[in-house]
């Protein structure tokens, strides 16, 4: 434990009953608002590096069990409000947040980088931490930037400014400790010790193992940029009931945006990309959808049902038809209620399953649809048995945008030497085979490590001294520096059983 930080194990949490009904932030008084906590300063740290290795090591134990005591207490109280939580805020947590940044990432309008802060690292956190507690920290407007979609649209993005990532990062420590136990099992996205390959596991066992013949593929419009600010305070204050967080979260959100000089602050929205917006999200659909479907499943549903969601893209498979056209019915009128919409154009529902091939043929449709999520396209097919089996292929769509990428950096990187380049290029390939070396989509790999060695040729023969370079000089270029295609992930059913033990 650091010196000066006697008191971090003293009493950690405060709970209370929560309200049945939460009172929006507004009602708050200017009282409730300005209380904070006096400010406990950290004694100058003493000794050699090796005393200092072992403050770092005691404070990092500090504050995971400080955590842990916390996940503790919302598993076993799960209808009552923390009312003390801010003073878990502590040099050693700011501090733990910090090294959890990307050292290269965006910096915000305050021009500050993670290297620049890292040179005077202890002075600059115990600043931060006294501005914190007695609430003189303030938070700064979001950079705007953009970056390309798939679809050729710009997707925009909030890039808050380094100290407010850090407090960010620091109070999700905090909600999440709490939320984790609250959160439902049909939730996949931006959560400790879930992934993105933890819903296709899921959705694919899902449709493998249970009755499902319709799968409801919905995605919410504009999602992060619609949240009502309201209802996700009045989501907050079901189990935070320490003002002082509110108010935090308050100050992220009504911090604002800088695009060309001008600020604009809104009443909607999180700032998609700043570090607490995923974390934010996930509360808001919580209460919005997930604890709705799952009481849906249990009270209205006919037949088997299944419900995989990763962040504001969910997947709903049922048994009947009359089920899901129920079910999405209901469901636009429940987001309406909590001011969100689906989108039109990507939400669907299709007929899938074992047995859709076998009617789509029966009534002469041909093949049957095909739905995208998280990056596949998920397609009826069969075994070489003959039996039913889901086959997941990388989305055309995506695969083209990532060769165009690489196609403007091969130009860019067009006169180094080929060693750099092959180097770059392994890690390229590598990266990609890393997400997409799934179980039934080998031949995906094949055409994406093809299409990158024929992008490499032309390049090199543009170069003068590579002019004559010959199909078998680049065959060995290819086979030195591209990885070649495997399958590198388990199939579906066998990771789920490990990561789900009945």
């Amino acid at each position: 434990m650091m010196p000066g930080h006697e008191k971090s194990d003293s009493v950690i949490v405060a709970v209370k009953p929560a309200n049945k009904v939460a009172r929006p932030a507004v009602e708050q008084s200017a009282a409730e608002l300005a209380a904070a906590e006096p400010v406990e300063p950290r004694a100058e740290t003493k000794g050699n590096a090796g005393q200092q290795s072992t403050f770092r090591a005691q404070s990092r134990v500090s504050v995971s069990q400080a955590l842990e005591r916390i996940r503790k207490v919302a598993r076993e109280r799960k209808k009552e409000k923390f009312t003390a939580l801010f003073h878990h805020i502590s040099i050693d947590l700011l501090e733990e947040a910090f090294f959890e940044l990307k050292e290269d990432a965006a910096p915000g309008v305050d021009r500050l980088t993670w290297t620049d802060y890292e040179a005077d690292l202890e002075r600059n956190l115990e600043d931060l931490h006294a501005r914190v507690q007695r609430g003189a920290y303030r938070a700064l407007p979001s950079r705007r930037v953009y970056i390309p979609k798939p679809d050729g649209r710009q997707r925009p993005l909030a890039v808050a400014a380094l100290e407010d990532k850090i407090v960010q990062r620091a109070v999700i420590a905090l909600l999440n400790a709490i939320y984790e136990e609250d959160f439902l099992g049909i939730s996949y996205g931006f959560r400790r010790g879930r992934g993105t390959h933890d819903a296709l596991d899921a959705l694919c066992v899902g449709i493998d193992s249970r009755k499902v013949s319709w799968i409801l593929d919905a995605d919410i419009r504009s999602f992060f940029d619609e949240i009502s600010q309201e209802w996700l305070i009045r989501f907050l204050e079901h189990r935070i009931g320490d003002r002082r967080i509110i108010r935090l979260v308050l100050k992220w959100l009504k911090a604002g945006v800088l695009e060309d000089g001008v600020v604009s602050v809104s009443a909607r929205g999180t700032g998609q990309g700043s570090v607490i917006s995923p974390l934010l999200a996930n509360i808001y659909l919580h209460y919005v959808f997930d604890l709705w479907a799952v009481r849906w499943r249990r009270r209205e549903a006919t037949g088997d049902m299944i419900i995989v969601r990763y962040a504001d893209d969910f997947i709903v498979g049922f048994q009947h038809e009359s089920d899901a056209r129920r079910f999405l019915d209901e469901m636009r009128e429940r987001l309406q209620e909590f001011a969100l919409s689906l989108h039109p154009e990507k939400t669907r529902l299709i007929e899938f399953g074992r047995f859709a091939a076998e009617r789509c043929k029966r009534r002469g449709l041909g093949k049957p649809e095909t739905f995208n999520f998280l990056g596949f396209t998920f397609i009826c097919g069969k075994t070489r048995a003959g039996k039913f089996q889901v086959k997941r292929k990388t989305r055309r769509d995506r695969m083209r945008a990532k060769l165009r990428m690489i196609k403007e950096e091969m130009w860019r990187r067009m006169h180094q030497p080929i060693p750099a380049q092959g180097e770059w290029l392994w890690h390229v390939v590598r990266g990609y085979f890393n997400y997409h070396a799934v179980p039934t989509n080998f031949r995906a790999l094949v055409e994406f490590r093809t299409e990158i060695a024929k992008r490499w040729h032309r390049v090199l023969t543009r170069r003068s001294e590579w002019t004559k370079l010959n199909w078998a000089r680049m065959k060995r270029l290819i086979d030195e520096w591209l990885p070649k295609p495997r399958i590198l992930h388990p199939w579906p059913d066998k990771r789920f059983a490990v990561s789900h033990p009945r």
